[in-house]
C-alpha cells in the first residue's frame, strides 16, 4: 500500500467526522468524541491495532447514512453497522471491518448471554436495541459465537458501551491517524 494512497483514504473518512462527528450520539457526547473515547478505552486496554481502529469506526455508518440524529425515536434501524461496514470494506481488512458489521449483534448476543448486561445498557442502547431485534435467542446467538471476528466483535461492543464519557479528555483523531493508515488495505 502506498503510503499516499492511505493517507487520501483516512483523509477522506476524516473529513466525514469533521463534518457530522458534531451530531448528538444520544448519549451525553458527540459521534466524534464517542469515536474517540472508544478507541482510547480499546489503546488503554492495550488492544491490536484491528480492534482500535474498529473501535474508533464502528459508528462511521450513523454519520454517511444521512438520515439525521433522531432516527431512532422516529423507530428507525437505520442498520448503520451494515452501512458503515460496507463502505469502509473496500479500504479495510475483515479482521476491522466484520467487528463493525457486527457490533450491534453483538450487543444482542450479550444481551442474550450476560444476567445484568441489559440492564447496564444507556437509554439509547436500550432504544436501538429494540428496532434492532431484540435479544438474541439461544438458536441465533449459538451461530454468532461462529463467525470468524466473533471475539473482536465482542471486544469492539464493550468499548462501545464504554465510550459515554462527559467531557472525557481523548487523543484526537490525528492522534490515531498512523494506526488508522497502516490498517488500510485497498482492494484491488
Amino acid at each position: 500500500m502506498n503510503p499516499s494512497e492511505a493517507n487520501q483514504v483516512v483523509s477522506e473518512i476524516y473529513r466525514i467526522f469533521g463534518a457530522k462527528g458534531h451530531r448528538s450520539y444520544g448519549e451525553d457526547v458527540t459521534e466524534l468524541q464517542h469515536a474517540l473515547q472508544c478507541a482510547t478505552f480499546a489503546q488503554q486496554a492495550g488492544e491490536t491495532p484491528e480492534v482500535i481502529v474498529a473501535s474508533l469506526l464502528h459508528d462511521y455508518g450513523h454519520l454517511v447514512h444521512d438520515l439525521g440524529e433522531d432516527i431512532a425515536d422516529r423507530g428507525i434501524d437505520a442498520r448503520h453497522e451494515r452501512v458503515g461496514a460496507n463502505q469502509l470494506e473496500k479500504w479495510f481488512g475483515s479482521e476491522v471491518v466484520e467487528p463493525i458489521r457486527m457490533h450491534a449483534d453483538s450487543k444482542r448476543y450479550l444481551c442474550w448471554k450476560e444476567a445484568g448486561y441489559f440492564e447496564d445498557l444507556s437509554t439509547a442502547s436500550k432504544q436501538s436495541l429494540a428496532l434492532q431485534g431484540g435479544p438474541m435467542e439461544e438458536p441465533e446467538a449459538r451461530e454468532f459465537e461462529k463467525r470468524p471476528q466473533f471475539d473482536r466483535a465482542i471486544r469492539v461492543r464493550r468499548f462501545d458501551d464504554q465510550g459515554k464519557v462527559p467531557d472525557m479528555k481523548t487523543p484526537t483523531l490525528e492522534d490515531f491517524r498512523p494506526l488508522v493508515e497502516s490498517m488500510v488495505r485497498l482492494r484491488q
